[in-house]
């Protein structure tokens, strides 16, 4: 039997974790639990725009991020047709404006600090190697059902939180209708020490290469050591999981002469190892609790497309949403979940769909890609940076 006020989390990625830590801050235990071994080191990077990292941050993590997070100075948007930069989106004083920077950080650093400080709280235990079974609810709360090795143990809990990603088990329990659906759309992503390219390469932006069918995303991770390089591209492969080896000779082919431009063909030749991801999202507005003591958040509840580097940022905003929601009505857990859902399944939603216009955009070709360069170019850095705002400058915790 646990404590009144403990609360069981599936998943110690970036949204379990962040939930975590906002859940003891409100005043309640945390058991986490993550069915690896040990949490894994790979990964790419992220960008987390300052609507997730104020959350961060209220929640002490930047003593443990300032060495690995670069402060961001701009998106530079680029089309493959010309090679020409179409503008650039000042994010230089994104503290200034939101009140919180924009960070690019490395997904591993991230998960890294985010368990540092995890495992310092004397009201977190993160179970590694326990993998979530099954739960039942009930009159106290939730019994949830978890094995180690070949352990099965019952533990209680007023609440079982689902943050354990695109294929969750828990969400599998809530609603097993509900499928991830496969967009058409691949993710090779890469690493290039900075050292090995020009030094325009290593600058404090991110650079967005727009082409027909595909497009290329690079910016500096690690303190500004290493360029992540992300290529998105039309496919048919969709094989489950994240980062299944990819062989070079397979994505050099959408980048070829003379449809992309030297430089980006400079990058996409510079990375030595692949890893693809097939890319899957689950239906608009998400998929939030059965009002049962049961809630997903992160892509367990709303698994999106990438094109608005918003996936960890709206888990981070579940996270404090979630807890805020929680510590209001703590004796009444069905009606503080319900109310998570509501507050999250619109502005999700929304995000949702941007992100799937987004990718069109980025893709477009032909006359259609023309007009989209001009349309760019005529709006300016200033004005696609306002259309942000709504993102950017939501207040969560």
């Amino acid at each position: 039997m646990t404590t009144p006020r403990t609360i069981i989390i599936a998943g110690a990625g970036i949204g379990g974790l962040t939930a975590a830590l906002a859940l003891v801050a409100k005043g309640f235990r945390v058991v986490v639990l993550e069915k690896s071994e040990q949490l894994e080191k790979s990964g790419a990077g992220i960008q987390l725009s300052p609507n997730a990292s104020r959350i961060l941050i209220d929640l002490g993590l930047e003593p443990l991020l300032a060495p690995h997070v670069t402060p961001l100075d701009s998106i530079s948007m680029i089309s493959a047709r010309t090679g020409r930069e179409l503008t650039r989106i000042p994010l230089g004083e994104a503290t200034f404006r939101y009140g919180a920077p924009y960070w690019i950080v490395h997904r591993a650093d991230l998960q890294s600090a985010l368990f540092t400080k995890a495992s310092e709280h004397p009201d977190i235990e993160i179970r590694l190697g326990a993998q979530f079974e099954d739960v039942a609810s009930h009159a106290r709360g939730v019994t949830v059902v978890q094995r180690q090795d070949t352990t099965r143990h019952q533990e209680t809990a007023i609440a079982l939180i689902g943050a354990d990603g695109l294929w969750s088990s828990v969400r599998n329990h809530l609603f097993p209708d509900i499928r991830p659906t496969f967009s058409g759309r691949i993710a090779w992503r890469g690493m290039i020490e900075a050292t090995q390219v020009p030094r325009e390469f290593r600058d404090r932006r991110v650079q967005l290469w727009m082409g027909r069918n595909a497009h290329l995303v690079a910016y500096p991770v690690s303190g500004g050591r290493r360029i992540n390089v992300v290529a998105i591209v039309e496919g048919a492969w969709n094989r489950p999981g994240w980062g299944e080896p990819g062989d070079a000779a397979e994505i050099k082919p959408y980048f070829d002469a003379p449809k992309w431009p030297v430089p980006a063909r400079l990058m996409v030749s510079a990375v030595e190892s692949w890893r693809r991801w097939a890319l899957f999202s689950i239906k608009d507005g998400g998929a939030w609790t059965g009002g049962n003591g049961i809630a997903l958040l992160g892509d367990a509840a709303h698994a999106m497309l990438p094109f608005m580097a918003q996936g960890a940022g709206m888990a981070i905003e579940d996270a404090a949403v979630l807890a805020n929601c929680l510590a209001q009505t703590p004796g009444d857990v069905a009606a503080a979940l319900e109310r998570y859902a509501g507050q999250r399944r619109g502005r999700v939603a929304r995000v949702q769909r941007a992100a799937r216009q987004t990718g069109r955009i980025y893709h477009l070709g032909g006359p259609m890609a023309s007009a989209r360069d001009l349309g760019i170019r005529m709006l300016g850095g200033e004005r696609l940076l306002a259309q942000q705002d709504w993102i950017y400058d939501q207040r969560s915790g």
